[in-house]
């Protein structure tokens, strides 16, 4: 599954290049910085978090990848020298404290044998950390390049970190097997969640920097809860209303002081 998404949406962004002729190459000395962001923010990210998340329970590998906002703050203070403030501080602790407390009112329980779940959680934690870096090193990148031209590399590199591990797999997998319903999954998992989401966050980056565009993984909770709510009707409490508000008002808190402290004529 890995090869597939990464393969085809390094085709689709090799497809836009026709549409939005950018420039096809990039300067010998970036090489470096598109190979390490090929190898964090594409490889290990999906490698470890979707064999991560078969070891370990869905709740384990929610919580550890809230992580990752944490772990770009931290790495954008140390690389890119950017000012961990008070207001930071605030709205990273409001937006995990609200995340956490809506994925933990979704269950009471804990995996029963978390021997095994350790392996699955280490391999969730690494990503995290592996992502952040993405986010932190790739900013530069977005400075001197278009941001889809960028992705488009990152993703074509990406594609032969991932072949040793996925090239066998593929030939095993017994295509003609798979019903319309699993095509159609599939399609959306490489489209949608992997190809338009690359996208969109490669743009908060250009436009956000790395931190601010990290903590908006705290609202993914949220679209969980809605989610859950229209297709499978769980009900809707004043738990997670007030999540909604802490998380939210994380994000505010955050972007509030980037904008207050950055560019006036930055358009968000």
């Amino acid at each position: 599954m890995n090869l597939v998404r990464i393969a085809v949406s390094a085709v689709l962004l090799w497809l836009l290049f026709f549409f939005q002729k950018d420039g096809f190459g990039f300067r010998k000395k970036d090489a470096g910085r598109f190979v390490i962001c090929a190898l964090t923010g594409v490889a290990i990210n999906q490698l470890l978090f979707t064999k991560g998340l078969s070891l370990t329970t869905s709740i384990h590998a929610s919580l550890l990848a809230l992580g990752t906002p944490i772990f770009i703050t931290a790495i954008a203070a140390w690389v890119l020298n950017e000012t961990f403030t008070w207001n930071k501080a605030i709205g990273l602790l409001l937006g995990v404290g609200g995340a956490m407390l809506l994925i933990l009112s979704k269950t009471n329980h804990v995996s029963p044998n978390a021997a095994a779940s350790l392996p699955g959680d280490i391999m969730v934690i690494v990503n995290a950390i592996s992502y952040a870096f993405y986010f932190v090193w790739v900013k530069p990148l977005m400075n001197s390049y278009r941001a889809v031209h960028v992705l488009r590399w990152t993703f074509t590199i990406g594609v032969f970190f991932i072949l040793p591990f996925g090239l066998q797999p593929a030939i095993e997998t017994n295509w003609q097997a798979l019903t319309i319903n699993a095509w159609l999954a599939l399609a959306f998992v490489v489209i949608g969640a992997t190809f338009f989401a690359y996208l969109l966050n490669i743009y908060g980056l250009k436009v956000l920097g790395p931190s601010i565009t990290g903590t908006y993984i705290y609202t993914q909770p949220i679209f969980a809860a809605v989610i859950g709510i229209i297709f499978l009707g769980e009900p809707l409490g004043w738990v997670q209303v007030m999540c909604a508000l802490m998380i939210g008002l994380g994000v505010y808190v955050v972007n509030r002081k980037t904008k207050l402290r950055g560019n006036k004529s930055m358009v968000i």
